[in-house]
């Protein structure tokens, strides 16, 4: 299936590349490289042995957007283009307002007029807001977001739905990431974003490396076993896996739908920080930090729904996780 990823030179953009071309997929990439480089389409050619078309555009582009779907007869979009950044989105939303939901919009206002009707989102636990219980399922209710970034992604879920009502022939599939993180096994690609890391874990490689002086962990009083945040921490080779397999089950449907993809088990920011000491070898430098706005105390996954409807499940642990950030690390100290 000839598919258009949106974002698709990012972290899971790139490797969903991977696993969609070894899966035998076609894949046109557009991406505006405001977080990411075409580095990582030298890294997917070299792995799979296949440069997928690019195209650097901005999905608020609509002309843009139009002239690609048509140009290469795409059949289905994996929509990962938008800032993630929670804390950023605090400071900035307008920014996110502006990029993820018309952003969206205009993506699929070029859907509908090309022709092309079906659609993998990244959402995220997010639009869960503050968890009732643990863990969660996707009957758990949505909205009660706690910051501008988890708003965007439940808006968009909304929209979609909108979509999918109005249009009996569209099959959208909202996939509910958790916090995906580690490396492709070669090292090649991986999380490297511009500036100053958002996420935790390229924030703590890079500290691990000597780039950064110290780690952040933004709270010690939430009401967990240490007192740091709690997270479902996914392997993004985990995650693209299930957007290959994603993609095949909305082939063969129409209407919304809804998947949690998580491992089912949380740890906190501090157990992340020690697993990478033992994958690196050395301790990492931290310090206590004011919370950060928008921050939940935890959530983790209930991931039953995916194994149910797409045959997935998490095969990675978070050692491999570690391992493979850690050789990606290497790999980007040594200029390779």
């Amino acid at each position: 299936m000839r598919t258009l990823l949106t974002g698709g030179t990012g972290f899971i953009g790139s490797h969903t590349t991977v696993s969609l071309i070894e899966a035998g997929h076609e894949v046109v990439i557009c991406d505006n490289l405001c977080n990411s480089s075409t580095k990582s389409l030298d890294a997917i050619k070299t792995i799979t042995g296949t440069r997928p078309r690019f195209y650097e555009s901005d999905i608020r582009d609509k002309a843009a957007m139009r002239s690609i779907l048509a140009e290469n007869g795409i059949a289905a979009v994996i929509h990962f283009a938008g800032l993630k950044a929670v804390g950023e989105s605090c400071a900035k939303p307008l920014a996110y307002y502006d990029n993820n939901i018309s952003g969206t919009v205009t993506l699929l206002e070029a859907m509908q007029e090309t022709g092309c009707r079906t659609l993998i989102f990244s959402s995220s636990s997010t639009v869960y807001g503050t968890p009732q219980k643990l863990p969660l399922t996707e009957e758990h209710p949505v909205g009660g977001v706690t910051n501008p970034y988890g708003r965007t992604k439940l808006m968009i879920e909304r929209i979609l739905a909108d979509v999918c009502a109005a249009d009996k022939n569209f099959s959208a599939v909202c996939l509910r990431y958790f916090n995906p993180i580690g490396a492709h096994p070669s090292g090649l690609i991986g999380e490297n974003p511009n500036g100053i890391p958002n996420n935790l874990l390229p924030y703590v490689a890079r500290v691990a490396a000597g780039v950064l002086k110290e780690v952040n962990v933004f709270g010690d009083d939430y009401p967990t076993p240490d007192g740091t945040g709690v997270r479902d921490y996914i392997h993004v080779m985990d995650l693209a896996r299930g957007h290959a397999l994603a993609l095949a089950y909305a082939a063969r449907r129409t209407g919304w739908d809804a998947i949690n993809l998580g491992t089912g088990k949380g740890y906190s920011v501090l157990e992340i920080i020690h697993a990478f000491e033992k994958a690196c070898g050395h301790p990492i430098a931290y310090r206590i930090a004011p919370r950060r706005a928008g921050d939940i105390a935890a959530n983790w996954a209930d991931a039953s729904k995916a194994q149910r409807l797409l045959g997935w499940k998490a095969e990675y642990d978070l050692e491999a996780m570690c391992a493979t950030a850690w050789n990606f690390q290497q790999h980007l100290a040594a200029g390779s």
